[in-house]
Order: C-alpha cells, then structure tokens, then sequence
C-alpha cells in the first residue's frame, strides 16, 4: 500500500523525542543514566501509597472503578486546591482540571488557544515536549535568551514592540532544562508585560515544591492577582510525578473559566477523565497528611545528590565545563567553555557507559551544542562519583 500523503503535515515535519532515545541507551546493562527526567523510586512512599490504594478499592471501589467528571473529582479537586493556597495561589475546585500529567495540560491548553502561525515565545533552552506540544499545534515560535535569573525579559519586550503574540511559555522555577529561576524582577515585569500587551502566561511549575533552601517567590499566578486582583491571562499547571509518583499520570490545570470550559471539552473528546483509580488513590493520600513529609524527604535527597555531583564537577571537570548552580529541581545546565558538539561527544561517553541529554534539543532555534543536561535525580550518590569519572574519561 502506498501511504505517502496519508499523514498530517504536521506529523511529517514533528521530530522524535530525543529523550525518549536517549532512554533506550540508559536500559543497556552498566550504562549510568543522567538523561532523564525521572523521580528517584527510591524515594517514593510506598507505605502511604499502599494505604491510599487500600482504601481505594476496599471502601470507595464504586468511585475508583466508575467514570468520572471529565474536569476531575471535586474532592480532589478541592485537595489539590487546598495544596495550591501554600504556593500563594487562590483557586477554587471549578477553576481546575485534573490532567494525565502535566504534559497532557500543556497539550490541551495549547490546543485551546493556538491557531496555526500564532506567535508563541520560549526561552532558549526550554523544556522539550512543550516545544513538541507547540509544534503540533502549529504555532510560530520566537525565543528569548536566558542567564542565571531566568528569561530575559527585557529580549521579549524588544519583540512586543513590533510583534503580536498570543502568549510565553516558561518553567519559571527551577527551569527544565536549565534549572535555573526567574528572578522576581523579572517576574513582575513579565506579567505587566502580559497585561499591557494581552497575551498569555502558560507557567509549568512540575518542579517548584523541590527547593533547596527556604526562599519561595511568588508565581506568575500570584502576582497577577495581587497586581491585577485577577490572572484571566494566566494558565498554571503542575504535577504530582515529582512530589508523589509519576505512575498516577496525574497533573492539574488552574485558568479562568473562558478557557476551563474549552479545555474541558477538548479532554472529554480525548479520554473522557483522568483515571478513576490515580484519583481515588491521590485523594486518599493526600487525606492521610503524609506529603509534607514526602516533599521534605524529596527535598533533603535531591540537595544532597545535587551538592555531590556539583562538588565532583567542579573539582573534576571544572577546567573545561561551567554550569548554573539551581536553588532547587531536579537537573544541572552544563556548557564547554570551548566549543564543543556535545551529541557527537556522548558517543565516547557512551562507549564508557554513562549518557545525558545534549542541549541543542532545548533550544527552538540558534542551538548551542556545546551545553548539555544532567539529571541528578535517580543515580545514586556512588553512581554520580563513577558517572563523573566516565565524563573524564570520554574527553
């Protein structure tokens, strides 16, 4: 059978996920996998899950094997507002819908709103499968540059002076893949920007809860509200893969109710709901009080492996790698400080058994090959030792 012009355009011109390759190579026996963006199991709460599910299916089996609303259960929409007040942002359980992932939130709301060739601007870098979720739903992408406090905002206000755009997309907090956050400066100076010019904030925050000191800044969502006494321009979503367990396929989105009400029906046309069962067993476990907890044990974990692996890459690799140094999250944005084609490099350093994420997949446009992503997350503290000895080795 002949199937040219059986696929969309768009699918013809979308690229594989480079990560989800990369992950291939990490399966192999002795490779040291730095490349992926995957919670420690280790580091999961497997008792409280256990006694979530256990209730699940023992005392509520007609909520945890029925369908559901598509917008999400009220009750753990109510929980997960409740979970939201600590991060300063006000919604109610009708201003949010629970999603399979924060990534399925970013597919819907892009959706949504994007009409083919509407203006979307991105950091360079920023998270991968945002720049998928883009592509595919036809948007025209511009990028702004990056530094140690995040986006440059001042670039995007450069653009504004000649170009309509529909709306930014970011990872203010502890950025994926840089892993930096936007400074606070520059935080209010982008949602006035927002408001001057109408156009939207989508603000991925999977990894704020996963900070290493005690500072919190506002977000995005918060600003606006206390600026504007509204966020009608702002979309917040984020994740219980990073504080709970990714296995739930459980996100959630909060926006104002022009745009929930579409989402919702773009869902409904897409699976109806969320898992009955992940909501259940999520309402559950935030009921019994224990995630606290867990995020503090996260927290204190990934610190330490943080504080290990950036000791070892200073003191190893110091002399040709320089790299930001996150506050918090779950990855280190390293570039060579000679030019340097990090994908053709990670074949040597695959041959010595260890892999990462080459950056120039972060970028929209104008990659920089000489940077690349470690994820310090799932290895163990000995691992990142040998890890980092295999980078030597492979220069």
């Amino acid at each position: 059978m002949n199937t040219e012009g059986l696929l969309a355009a768009r699918m013809v011109r979308l690229k594989s996920s480079a990560i989800r390759e990369l992950l291939k190579h990490s399966k192999m026996e002795g490779v040291i996998s730095l490349a992926g963006g995957i919670p420690s199991s280790a580091l999961f709460d497997f008792e409280g899950l256990a006694k979530a599910t256990q209730i699940a299916i023992t005392e509520q089996p007609e909520h945890a094997f029925q369908y559901g609303l598509t917008e999400g259960s009220h009750g753990l929409r109510s929980r997960i507002a409740d979970l939201c007040k600590d991060r300063g942002i006000v919604a109610t359980a009708e201003d949010i819908v629970v999603t399979a992932g924060s990534q399925q939130a970013l597919d819907l709301v892009m959706r949504a709103v994007v009409d083919p060739e509407d203006v979307f601007v991105v950091e360079r870098p920023t998270y991968l499968a945002a720049l998928q979720t883009l592509e595919l739903a036809e948007a025209h992408l511009l990028s702004v540059g990056s530094d140690g406090d995040g986006m440059k905002v001042d670039e995007l206000a450069e653009i504004l002076k000649t170009r309509k755009i529909k709306g930014v997309y970011l990872v203010p907090t502890f950025g994926n893949p840089s892993g930096v956050t936007l400074s606070l400066s520059r935080r209010e100076q982008l949602v006035k920007l927002a408001a001057e010019h109408q156009f939207l904030i989508v603000e991925d925050d999977p990894y704020g809860e996963l900070r290493f000191t005690d500072e919190r800044l506002p977000t995005l969502f918060e600003i606006s509200k206390t600026q504007y006494g509204h966020a009608n321009n702002i979309i917040y979503t984020s994740t219980f893969s990073k504080i709970l367990a990714p296995g739930l396929r459980l996100g959630w989105v909060i926006m104002p109710q022009w745009l929930l009400n579409k989402v919702a029906i773009i869902k409904q046309a897409a699976d109806l709901h969320a898992s009955s069962l992940s909501q259940t067993v999520a309402e559950n476990y935030l009921a019994l009080g224990r995630l606290d907890k867990q995020i503090e044990t996260i927290r204190a974990a990934y610190k330490q492996k943080y504080n290990v692996l950036a000791e070892l890459l200073e003191r190893e690799l110091g002399h040709v790698l320089t790299f930001e140094y996150p506050k918090g999250g779950m990855f280190l944005w390293a570039r060579f400080r000679e030019p340097r084609n990090c994908t053709e490099w990670m074949k040597k350093t695959l041959e010595q058994g260890v892999v990462f994420v080459p950056g120039e997949f972060f970028f929209s446009d104008n990659p920089d090959y000489s940077t690349f992503r470690i994820s310090f997350a799932t290895a163990t503290e000995e691992q990142l030792h040998e890890a980092v000895a295999r980078l030597k080795r492979a220069l």
